[in-house]
C-alpha cells in the first residue's frame, strides 16, 4: 500500500466528531465556548458560569446561576471510604495517579452509578466537578500530614479549592487568578483527554469510566504535563543564577525541546496565553516573586524572535500556579480540576447522539497472504 494513502499521523486535521461546545480557529487565534470568545469569558465570567455554559449551551440567568452554584456546593463532600482511600495512598504517589484511581473508585459510592440517563449524568457531572477539586486538595494535605479543611459555601469554586489546599482563605487576587485559569482550561475541543473520554462514553460505559480515561490521557507530558516541565526549567535557572536566554540556548544546543511553545492547532498566539501572561505578572508583583514572570518573559521574547514560536497555555500557567502556592507535581491535577467541566460536557453531548467510535487503521505489515512456517523450518 502506498504511504501517501495513510491517514495523517496523530490524526492531525481529521474531523472525528460533530460538537457544539467549543470553537477554535487556529489561524486567527480564536477559542470560544458555545460561540463566546474566551477573552470575554476570562474578563467577565466565573468558572461556575462557564461550566453552566458548557453543559447547557447558554449563559445562566441570575437565578439559574445561584441554583447551579448551590448545587455544586451541595456536592462538596466525599464518602468516608474515599477519604480513607486517600489516606491509604502512598505519600510518594504522583497526584495524577491518585486522582485517576480515586475518581474510578467514586463510582462505588455514587447513588446513580448504574444509571446512564441524561439526568443522572448531569448529577454525576455536578458531583465530579466538586469532588475532583476536593480530592486534589485533600491528597496534598494528607501527604503533608496536615488536617483536611472543610469547604466554605460563601467562597467560589476557585476560592474553595485554594482554601482546602492551603488551609486559609485566599486573597481576592489569588481567587480571581485561579478562577480565570479554570475558565481558560475548561475545554479545548477534541484534545487527547477529551477524545479519550468520548471514546469510552461511546461504548455506553459509565461517566466515571469516561472521566478516568480522560485523566489517564491528561497525565501524559505531551498533554497536561507540559507546565510542570516549564517550571522545572525556571527552577534550574533560579538555582544556577543563570541568564534565562543563555540557559535556553544551552538546552537548544543539546537538541532539547523547550516546553510551553508551539501548538498543534494554533498558528498564532494561543489566546489562553494572553491572559495567563498578565496573571503571571500580577501574581508575581503581589507575592513579591516577580522573578518567575521575568524569566518567563525573557524566554518568550527569545523563542518568538529566534524560533518563531509562540507561548501556549502551559508556558505562563507554570509561574501562575507556583505563585498561587501550588506544588509542581500538582500542576497537571489543577488542569483536571478545570477540564472536568469540558470532559463531562463532551460525554453528555456524545451520549445525546451516540455512535460507537471505531476508526480503522491503514495496514502496512507484510503483504497478504503470508503462510505459517513449521517450527523445524524456521
Amino acid at each position: 500500500m502506498s504511504s501517501n494513502t495513510l491517514a495523517p499521523k496523530g490524526l492531525e486535521g481529521v474531523v472525528a466528531a460533530v460538537s457544539s461546545i467549543c470553537y477554535i480557529d487556529g489561524d486567527r487565534g480564536i477559542l470560544a465556548y458555545r460561540g463566546i470568545d474566551i477573552h470575554e469569558l476570562a474578563d467577565n465570567s466565573t468558572f461556575e458560569e462557564t461550566c453552566y455554559l458548557l453543559w447547557f449551551g447558554k449563559l445562566p440567568t441570575r437565578a439559574q446561576l445561584r441554583e447551579f452554584t448551590s448545587a455544586l456546593a451541595d456536592e462538596r463532600k466525599l464518602d468516608p471510604a474515599i477519604v480513607n482511600l486517600l489516606r491509604q495512598s502512598p505519600r510518594h504517589a504522583l497526584p495524577m495517579d491518585v486522582l485517576r484511581t480515586v475518581v474510578s473508585a467514586l463510582s462505588f459510592y455514587d447513588p446513580e452509578e448504574a444509571v446512564n440517563t441524561p439526568d443522572a449524568n448531569l448529577h454525576k457531572s455536578l458531583r465530579l466537578t466538586s469532588q475532583i477539586a476536593m480530592i486534589v486538595a485533600a491528597y496534598d494535605r494528607i501527604r503533608k500530614g496536615r488536617p483536611l479543611v472543610e469547604p466554605n459555601r460563601s467562597l467560589s469554586h476557585a476560592g474553595n479549592f485554594l482554601l482546602m489546599l492551603n488551609g486559609e482563605p485566599p486573597s481576592k487576587t489569588a481567587e480571581r487568578a485561579l478562577d480565570i485559569a479554570l475558565i481558560l482550561h475548561a475545554d479545548h475541543e477534541l484534545n487527547a483527554s477529551t477524545f479519550a473520554a468520548r471514546v469510552t462514553a461511546a461504548t455506553l460505559s459509565d461517566m466515571h469510566s469516561a472521566i478516568t480515561s480522560g485523566i489517564g490521557a491528561l497525565k501524559g507530558p505531551l498533554h497536561g504535563g507540559a507546565n510542570e516541565a516549564v517550571f522545572k526549567i525556571l527552577a534550574e535557572i533560579a538555582k544556577a543564577g543563570a541568564d534565562p536566554v543563555q540557559h535556553v540556548k544551552g538546552l537548544l544546543a543539546q537538541k532539547k525541546k523547550i516546553p510551553g511553545f508551539g501548538h498543534r492547532v494554533y498558528h498564532t498566539e494561543d489566546p489562553r496565553a494572553t491572559h495567563l501572561r498578565q496573571m503571571s505578572r500580577e501574581l508575581g508583583e503581589s507575592s513579591g516573586q516577580s522573578q518567575w514572570f521575568e524569566y518567563s518573559h525573557r524566554i518568550e521574547q527569545f523563542m518568538k524572535a529566534e524560533r518563531k514560536l509562540n507561548a501556549n497555555v502551559d508556558f505562563y500557567s507554570a509561574s501562575t500556579y507556583h505563585n498561587l502556592g501550588i506544588d509542581l507535581d500538582l500542576f497537571t491535577s489543577i488542569f483536571a480540576v478545570s477540564r472536568i467541566s469540558g470532559w463531562t460536557g463532551h460525554v453528555m453531548e456524545q451520549l445525546a447522539d451516540n455512535r460507537l467510535i471505531r476508526p480503522r487503521a491503514e495496514y502496512v505489515g507484510p503483504a497478504y497472504p503470508q503462510h505459517y512456517t513449521p517450527m523445524d523450518r524456521r
